[in-house]
């Protein structure tokens, strides 16, 4: 049986993102004014994000499942070598071999072949990805929630209880 393929981005679906940067701004002021607009070119902001609330169990429950084949499609900005780096060990970190050599960091996701991709924006080719495109959480380009705005959600869109 030929499993479907699941791409998951990882900023603002697995990571928290948003609270990270959040925290960043709070404790350093001064960082703000040199990253306004840009802050996934801090250093050291992708190291030690928080998940998004269910993220990591739905996964899990997605991995469980016989019909998925689940990989990472992420992101890495290109100022900010080091986030490839604190991203795969972030994915370690939560799914221990889950993911190994499994992870695709790229700035066109439109490239990617598969059946799904669960991001929470349409840049970086994720708005003209071939299968279908899941999107999920919050939506800063469009400042709404978007139509899976939580992991249970995404499960039930899945068939994955």
């Amino acid at each position: 049986m030929n499993k479907e393929i699941i791409y998951i981005d990882m900023d603002g679906v697995l990571v928290d993102f948003g609270k990270a940067k959040k925290w960043f701004f709070d404790n350093y002021p001064e960082i703000q004014r040199g990253y306004k607009g840009r802050p996934d070119q801090i250093p050291g902001i992708f190291k030690d994000p928080d998940p998004i609330e269910g993220a990591i169990d739905a996964v899990k429950k997605l991995a469980e499942h016989d019909k998925y084949d689940l990989f990472i499609a992420t992101t890495s900005p290109w100022g900010n070598p080091e986030a490839a780096m604190h991203k795969r060990l972030w994915v370690e970190r939560y799914f221990d071999d889950l993911f190994e050599k499994r992870m695709f960091l790229t700035h066109r996701k439109d490239l990617l072949i598969g059946d799904y991709l669960i991001d929470d924006r349409t840049k970086n080719g994720a708005g003209d990805f071939k299968g279908e495109l899941i999107r999920f959480g919050w939506s800063y380009e469009e400042l709404k929630w978007n139509p899976y705005p939580t992991w249970d959600s995404v499960l039930k869109k899945l068939g994955v209880r």
